[in-house]
């Protein structure tokens, strides 16, 4: 398998002091943890450019390695084919779906789009954590650009996160 983080967006932090959480983490468990960063980053920049959007998804390292994809459906919304899916429901799905087989993989990922108030900006976040404790998350904000109608990517940041996988 490539490394999906080489042809994605530059993960190292821009101020050296932003990588102390790497040094606080066991070296394959901040492996797992930016392997899904970058799995994640890239599959929802994918789905960006493809279909102008994507629902929320996970990623999981399993316990030999190999990352998998795990999605869930999105519950109709009253009916109404023109009403929004509940992006709050399926992110609990998909934490419980992986509560429950967490034994089944060593690191977990919950990928989804969210709006940044303060910046006025549309974000793919990606919270990862890892059965050890690790957590990391990070954001990327992205917009149209209405000269070229292409979607534009800013700055990947570091974001808090709180495990939710590994808890009980």
């Amino acid at each position: 398998m490539t490394d999906p983080a080489a042809s994605g967006p530059d993960l190292q932090p821009a101020d050296p002091t932003e990588d102390s959480w790497r040094g606080s983490v066991p070296d394959a468990s901040a492996t797992d943890l930016e392997n899904l960063l970058g799995t994640g980053v890239g599959a929802a920049q994918e789905q960006l450019e493809r279909n102008g959007g994507f629902l929320p998804f996970a990623l999981v390292v399993q316990n030999d390695g190999e990352v998998r994809l795990v999605a869930v459906t999105p519950a109709d919304a009253a009916g109404d084919t023109d009403a929004d899916f509940d992006a709050d429901g399926m992110i609990a799905d998909l934490t419980e779906l992986l509560r429950q087989h967490r034994d089944e993989f060593r690191a977990a990922a919950i990928v989804c789009d969210i709006t940044l108030l303060e910046e006025d900006s549309d974000a793919i976040h990606v919270a990862a954590e890892h059965r050890d404790g690790s957590v990391f998350a990070a954001v990327l904000p992205y917009g149209g650009n209405s000269q070229t109608n292409a979607l534009e990517f800013g700055e990947l940041s570091a974001d808090t996160n709180e495990p939710t996988v590994w808890v009980d």
